[in-house]
């Protein structure tokens, strides 16, 4: 499977551990239902960008499900956090959200989801960290106007629609500046208090 995936490795890196280019994600260590799914809405055109639509256009789901679970066993290392370019004050926004939420407009914790230490959940939450802030301001931006959606219900369309400009800036602010836990696996499932969707099934 390593030599089937070198045509996503200038993109994502041969482990999957991600390039310098913001906008193409870490897959490395990623749970492989979560990969699978985002490799099957690509694939049907759910998820668009032309490439990643190109590439998969004709693989069966057995092929998309092997190329999941190659890069959800990879595990090289995590890129150093990013230094914070904004104020204190901003950073302490992004960490309420991720950490506590914000109840009085809607927003959940993103850990209630995502694992305390924002390493994802089994068997389709995506772990938070080893992102940068570009890539991680734009996945909450498809979301809030609705250019990337997942099966009903679509939680984290619903949570990033409560987000103003300022939440998304300081939240991607906040989770890239964040070093990778100890531990990088993803919690198992069921371990959360809400173990919603939060957008890992395709729609």
């Amino acid at each position: 499977m390593a030599a089937r995936v070198l045509a996503c490795a200038s993109c994502h890196g041969d482990k999957g551990q991600g390039t310098n280019d913001d906008y193409f994600p870490r897959l490395a260590g990623k749970p492989a239902g979560y990969l699978y799914n985002q490799l099957i809405a690509f694939r049907d055109g759910r998820r668009k960008y032309p490439p990643m639509n190109y590439l998969l256009e004709f693989l069966p789901d057995p092929y998309l499900k092997a190329m999941a679970d190659y890069f959800a066993s990879e595990q090289p290392p995590f890129p150093l956090p990013a230094t914070p370019t904004v104020s204190s004050a901003i950073l302490a926004r992004g960490e309420m959200l991720a950490t506590k939420g914000d109840p009085a407009h809607e927003i959940p914790a993103c850990a209630n989801c995502h694992g305390p230490s924002f390493t994802g959940m089994e068997p389709a939450i995506p772990g938070l960290l080893g992102l940068r802030t570009n890539y991680i301001s734009a996945q909450l931006g498809a979301w809030r106007y609705g250019t990337r959606t997942a099966a009903a219900p679509d939680c984290m369309q619903i949570v990033a629609g409560h987000l103003t400009e300022d939440d998304v800036k300081a939240l991607t602010a906040w989770l890239s500046s964040r070093p990778m836990a100890a531990n990088p696996a993803p919690v198992p499932h069921g371990s959360l208090p809400m173990p919603l969707s939060c957008g890992s099934e395709p729609n």
